[in-house]
């Protein structure tokens, strides 16, 4: 009986989307190995905020990072979102 495999810690519900939308976001964008994606969802306390919000930040090497915001919790992005946002 195997019960390394009973131990292995699964990932939790948020981590498969933060990976789901940077898959996304890295096949819109073109971007290879070499770019850093961070995705990340926060709760934005400014008024002119929506609330929760999901961001993106894309890191070229020698470049500025950038920052590309969904308005939307990290659950709800959908590849229009992630398209729209690396657009803007």
């Amino acid at each position: 009986m195997n019960l390394l495999g009973a131990f292995r810690k699964r990932p939790s519900p948020e981590a498969a989307a933060r990976a789901r939308v940077a898959e996304i976001a890295r096949r819109l964008g073109g971007f290879g190995p070499e770019v850093t994606l961070a995705v990340n969802e926060i709760a934005c306390a400014d008024p002119a905020c929506p609330g929760t919000e999901t961001v993106i930040l894309v890191m070229v090497p020698g470049a500025r990072s950038r920052a590309c915001k969904v308005g939307k919790p990290l659950e709800a992005v959908t590849e229009q979102d992630v398209a729209a946002a690396l657009e803007g």
